[in-house]
């Protein structure tokens, strides 16, 4: 058994690790800090967790030591209390964008504000398990990957690395709610954020630098374009990604560049069905559950590779993936409390 921490647990993201550990054989729950609401019953701001637990949350400053820390700040945040952290816990584990990019300037470009805590970039693996699986079972800091470049990091890593595809990739992301955190703002105020399709980032999303970072492992001259759009659901993330094909390639290439790199992985599942509803992958069905489902059509129209990536933002996106990690970190097994296989209808 190993108890964990998690740091700045009243958000969406800390409340999923909770809601997923409570129900892990092999964790003991220490604390859960909040500073607003810090006195108060985790399940006021995390009513699904009634009676499942009487954890109260405590106040940051009162954190004590821990075999594991997970760290549910906004993006930001976390680097400003880092070199405390890291002398209560062991291991860490931060779900926020600080410690993601390799880079202090290439952090400082994407997210305009100084990195005061440069120093420990090195220290942390970049947490897509299917990618670096061996550094985070002898790592001490891992990074939880942005949700967006998660689902596109999977979907496109054995594309990238077999050599099938041109270095033009283009990303169109289908975003719920959820993945703007629980703060209030003008578009998520209900008259604004229901009913829509509304393309808030045509260009610019800084979830690029994440992709291209991960990616020119295997390619260089990579030149990655994301356009987000919100759309009216509160869980999940779609992404359709469009890139042209090296010539010759052909979809049983394609296939087998899947099946080598996923065959044995327990948590992506290649979804091309003849017929049916679900013959693509829908971020609806996988509600809960840690799985990216990775789907593909060959356009010999127009020449282009179209792959479909889907997720639940809030668990293979972030709190799901975390806990994977921190399974190896821990040497348990990887599915340990991961196993919840979604629900359908829906």
């Amino acid at each position: 058994m190993i108890k964990i921490s998690i740091f700045g647990a009243s958000g969406y993201a800390g409340g999923e690790i909770l809601r997923i550990l409570l129900s892990h054989p092999k964790v003991v729950i220490e604390q859960v800090t909040s500073r607003q609401f810090a006195g108060q019953p985790v399940s006021q701001m995390h009513p699904n967790l009634r009676k499942k637990t009487d954890l109260v949350f405590s106040h940051p400053d009162e954190l004590k030591k821990c075999s594991l820390l997970f760290i549910a700040l906004p993006n930001g945040e976390s680097m400003k209390y880092m070199p405390k952290l890291r002398t209560l816990a062991k291991k860490i584990i931060d779900l926020g964008a600080d410690y993601r990019l390799h880079k202090q300037t290439t952090f400082e470009s994407w997210y305009k504000q100084k990195h005061v805590n440069p120093g420990m970039l090195k220290d942390f693996v970049y947490g897509v398990v299917e990618l670096h699986r061996l550094e985070i079972k002898r790592s001490s800091f891992v990074a939880g990957p942005g949700c967006e470049a998660t689902v596109s990091i999977l979907s496109l890593y054995p594309l990238v690395k077999h050599n099938l595809i041109e270095e033009k990739i283009i990303i169109d992301a289908k975003m719920s709610s959820s993945q703007a955190g629980l703060k209030p703002s003008a578009s998520s105020h209900h008259p604004e954020r229901a009913g829509v399709v509304r393309s808030y980032m045509p260009s610019g999303h800084r979830h690029t630098a994440e992709i291209i970072q991960e990616l020119s492992a295997y390619a260089k001259g990579l030149d990655v374009a994301i356009s987000a759009t919100a759309i009216d659901m509160v869980r999940g993330l779609l992404v359709t990604i469009h890139t042209i094909p090296k010539k010759g390639v052909t979809e049983k290439e394609v296939w087998k560049a899947y099946r080598t790199e996923y065959a044995n992985e327990p948590f992506i599942r290649i979804v091309k069905e003849r017929q049916g509803l679900y013959r693509f992958p829908e971020p609806k069905i996988l509600q809960g559950t840690n799985y990216c489902d990775i789907g593909f059509e060959m356009d010999t129209i127009s020449k282009r590779l179209v792959i479909i990536g889907a997720i639940d933002n809030l668990v293979k996106g972030t709190a799901g993936q975390a806990v994977q990690a921190m399974n190896l970190m821990c040497g348990f097994p990887e599915e340990m409390g991961l196993e919840f296989p979604g629900l359908h209808p829906i």
